[in-house]
């Protein structure tokens, strides 16, 4: 029983021990520069329609809610920034990908709408 419990945590210490080794997370540094952008968020609008980066780029974005609820969330990602917060993630697929109000927030809330461009 105690060899069978000291193999049980040696398993369970490797696995610790690998999963600190290297990372997968897209939030990781890129090969690019790092491109920092602050959209403002106001009722049914966000004041950057468009951002453009190039794939490889570490790309940090601040959202700040000056009226109004909100959070961005964007497609093809699978990232989300809420308010008054920041997030960084890795450009590591070309196209053209929606960033949307993932807070429901009134009658024009799929105004919401910018676009991210990664060349």
């Amino acid at each position: 029983m105690k060899k069978m419990m000291f193999a049980f945590c040696l398993v369970i210490l490797s696995a610790l021990i690998m999963s600190g080794c290297g990372s997968s997370d897209s939030s990781a540094k890129g090969n690019g520069e790092v491109k920092e952008f602050t959209i403002d968020a106001t009722n049914f609008e966000f004041d950057l329609k468009e951002i453009k980066v190039n794939k490889g780029d570490t790309v940090k974005i601040t959202l700040k809610n000056s009226e109004g609820n909100h959070a961005v969330k964007f497609e093809g990602y699978n990232k989300e920034v809420q308010g008054d917060k920041t997030i960084s993630f890795v450009a590591d697929k070309a196209g053209e990908f929606n960033y949307v109000c993932s807070i429901f927030c009134g009658a024009g809330h799929g105004d919401m709408v910018g676009k991210l461009i990664v060349e």
